[in-house]
């Protein structure tokens, strides 16, 4: 903790924009001097730039988000909570009728800390609204339960993300309220297929290696090396780290809200697809083939996981039946095909899999939010970095189109928009050149001679082939600067993207961007015991690749109907990515840009070469630039005056140039610009303005403050002398009635002594009735008593 107070001491070299000089060596210069000193956070103007320590430091506790959250932004250092606190700021300013809603786009190269960065967003923009307990601590668990089914270990990498997700944070009345997810191209083939040094998804390796003896014969489970999809590097698994992510795992799905019933169905769907990749087949002299006798346990195994009988499951896997004119055909398979079905298998339930563990998150996320309230997102794109391995295939095809894409907003935001206010408002500013990587993007999308759009046209032709697919992208794109068809007995070919020249394999894209699902395998699952794995199969997917689970009374099947409005995976892809960036040019942006130090993934290792070529390919010394020279915030008339125009302390302020150009003159700021329709700013006036008018806020609640004091005293000592009053008037009144009945008393007391004494009054004889009334009577005689009697009375004691 000692090293915390250094690191949170602001430096004249936070921000690179205020550099003596814009050269590429001071800015490496300045970054490897920050890095040594543990500072990782620069600000390039608005802009964060994240160098990953690949080490733990005291920088993320509970006491540093609550400094980012009570103190001016412009008095911290650079960090990625202040980056979070900007954007909460911005959207939920009282003083804005409309504030509009806010994204955090986070970028740079695999292995660069784009995943931790966003958990540590996502903590402080919680931290930071304190709403609902129990809906922030869901929040937080959804990013382990995510990691634990979507994230792998590549060469790159340790923990990388092999999937794109947007988290979209609701809030209301300053408080978190729900969140949404929205995934994108998760990399199913990596269940079935790791090249060398990279592993499966983390969730296998969990249950194999973390899970309690006890539990694995509940699922099934057998010892790790002998299941074929965790083939590789086995040996070299970190027990204790599986069971610590196993334990994290289930806490996280008890947490964020799952079932015990659907905890378990989704471990046993898991065990299954693990059983599903031992089976082996061999081809029998009558044709086609069979499943292995020394893999009919597997069979068995993975019939029981999945809820089906073994006899079905193996006859989905060695044939095709389809119905011809109301005649169901057989065709068997070949060895390859049986092989190939059992991992397309594997990888749609895997993909499924992953998509409903999503949609339940959505579902337990939603919240509440009262009717006629206003609600704004904070979104948070976490998506996968730039990629070039060794063999590129079409998953890193689609990954560094994300790329290009993201790469092509920023160039918009900083860049293009800010060049064109310029223009449309009169501003004289020096141009910026930058590399506009517009032309590759059509490359990709551009119709009809993009890459997908061959690549959709190509998959609809039953007889063509990977082959034909370059051939005919080669016809149409021989002539783009950015394309090249690589030489030698494997189709490919290469794209110069942003970041780099990238060699593209071609092997298997038809079939993988096809993403078929034999009608057997369809209707074999729909009606599975394993009620997960139903509701998987009875499911639409939707136009952007997503689950929509429907019921499993309604589902209706119809094999024809389907395949034909079934869309290509690089379709859907390019829709869900259109989406993506519809949401984010709604949104106000901030940007952080991370960097990896080295390739050898080890702390306090910088390497120049490394960062500077993300530096450059990144547009970060462009990006320099413009934020030293440009302006950076841009509010219309009406958006500063209803924000600042309290600052001039008078009502009715025109809502107008003049009435902006008066609360400028009011709070002398300095080194701004006036346009036709809206202000111009240096990217510091944004956060001066805002200490301003905290400083009147503050000012506000002082004087309200002691307004209400004033009032409830005056209040106070009314009460207390009306109070006195009554209790005067009490005494009194008591002091009368006290008076009032002595006298009563006194007055009744004399009365009584005043009053004659009554004399007494003689009985009158009674007068004896009867037919004896006339006779005397004598007083009675007493009978004598017995000898007896005397004896015994005198004999009583005296």
């Amino acid at each position: 903790m000692e090293l915390l107070p250094r690191i949170l001491s602001a430096l004249p070299g936070d921000d690179a924009a205020s550099l003596p000089e814009l050269t590429e060596e001071r800015l490496l210069s300045d970054l490897h001097t920050r890095y040594t000193e543990l500072r990782v956070y620069t600000y390039i103007g608005d802009i964060l730039i994240a160098v990953n320590p690949l080490q733990t430091l005291p920088l993320y506790g509970s006491e540093v988000s609550e400094v980012y959250s009570s103190h001016p932004l412009r008095l911290l250092p650079p960090h990625i909570f202040a980056v979070a606190d900007r954007a909460y700021s911005a959207l939920t300013v009282e003083t804005s009728s409309s504030p509009r809603n806010q994204c955090v786009v986070i970028s740079g190269d695999s292995g660069a800390g784009k995943t931790e960065s966003t958990k540590l967003l996502l903590r402080h923009l919680v931290h930071r609204s304190r709403g609902n307990d129990q809906l922030s601590q869901q929040i937080l668990q959804v990013n382990p339960l995510l990691e634990a089914f979507g994230n792998a270990e590549t060469v790159m990498n340790q923990n990388s993300s092999r999937f794109g997700k947007y988290i979209q944070l609701r809030f209301s009345e300053r408080s978190v309220k729900g969140a949404k997810i929205n995934e994108y191209l998760l990399e199913k083939s990596r269940v079935t297929h790791q090249d060398p040094g990279e592993r499966n998804f983390h969730v296998f390796y969990y249950m194999l290696f973390g899970c309690p003896e006890e539990e694995k014969e509940v699922y099934g489970l057998l010892e790790p090396p002998m299941y074929r999809y965790i083939g590789q590097g086995w040996e070299e698994v970190d027990i204790r780290h599986c069971r610590d992510g196993y334990q994290t795992l289930c806490n996280a799905m008890r947490m964020v809200g799952f079932l015990n019933q659907e905890e378990l169905d989704l471990k046993v769907v898991v065990s299954g697809v693990l059983s599903l990749g031992n089976l082996v087949f061999d081809a029998v002299e009558a044709g086609g083939v069979m499943v292995d006798v020394s893999s009919m346990g597997w069979l068995k195994a993975a019939a029981g996981q999945f809820g089906v009988q073994p006899e079905d499951l193996m006859s989905c896997l060695i044939c095709t039946t389809s119905l011809t004119r109301g005649e169901a055909i057989r065709r068997l398979h070949s060895k390859q095909q049986a092989e190939d079905a059992r991992d397309s298998i594997s990888r749609v339930v895997y993909s499924r899999l992953f998509s409903w563990i999503v949609k339940k998150v959505n579902d337990l996320l939603a919240g509440e939010v009262v009717a006629g309230t206003q609600v704004q997102e904070i979104g948070i794109l976490d998506i996968f970095g730039f990629e070039n391995f060794v063999v590129n295939r079409f998953e890193q095809l689609c990954i560094n189109l994300a790329n290009e894409q993201l790469q092509n907003f920023f160039n918009h935001h900083i860049f293009l928009m800010e060049q064109q206010h310029y223009r449309e408002e009169g501003i004289q500013e020096e141009a910026i050149t930058f590399t506009n990587n517009q032309p590759i993007l059509d490359l990709f999308l551009a119709r009809p001679w993009g890459v997908f759009s061959i690549l959709d046209e190509q998959t609809t032709f039953p007889q063509a082939s990977d082959t034909s697919f370059v051939e005919k992208l080669t016809a149409e794109c021989r002539a783009n600067p950015y394309y090249e068809r690589t030489r030698g007995k494997d189709p490919g070919f290469i794209i110069h993207h942003y970041a780099g020249k990238v060699k593209y394999t071609a092997v298997g894209i038809l079939e993988k961007n096809r993403d078929t699902i034999p009608t057997n395998i369809q209707n074999l699952f729909i009606y599975s015991g394993n009620l997960l794995l139903s509701l998987l199969f009875s499911a639409s997917i939707s136009r952007t690749g997503t689950l929509m689970p429907i019921h499993r009374e309604k589902v209706q099947i119809s094999q024809d109907k389907a395949s034909s409005r079934k869309m290509s995976v690089g379709a859907q892809f390019r829709r869900s990515l259109g989406v993506l960036m519809e949401k984010l040019f709604a949104a106000s942006p901030h940007f952080v840009r991370c960097i990896k130090p080295n390739r050898e993934k080890l702390p306090g290792i910088f390497q120049a070469e490394e960062v500077l070529a993300q530096l450059r390919c990144n547009g970060l010394m462009e990006t320099l630039r413009i934020r030293r020279g440009g302006f950076a915030w841009r509010p219309s008339f009406q958006d500063f005056v209803g924000q600042f125009g309290i600052l001039l302390l008078t009502p009715d302020v025109p809502v107008s140039r003049d009435g902006a150009v008066q609360i400028l003159q009011r709070v002398q700021l300095s080194g701004w610009r006036c346009g036709r329709s809206r202000l111009f700013f240096k990217y510091w006036h944004q956060d001066e303005m805002a200490q301003r008018l905290q400083r009147l806020r503050e000012a506000t609640i002082t004087i309200q403050k002691r307004y209400k004091g004033l009032v409830c005293r005056k209040t106070y000592l009314n009460l207390l002398e009306e109070m006195k009053k009554l209790q005067e008037k009490r005494r009194r009144e008591e002091l009368e009635a006290e008076r009032e009945r002595a006298r009563l008393q006194e007055e009744a007391a004399t009365r009584a002594a005043s009053r004659p004494v009554p004399l007494p009054r003689r009985r009158p004889p009674i007068k004896p009735t009867g037919p004896f009334s006339g006779i005397r009577q004598e007083p009675p005689v007493p009978r004598p008593r017995s000898r007896v009697f005397q004896c015994v009375v005198a004999a009583l004691p005296i």
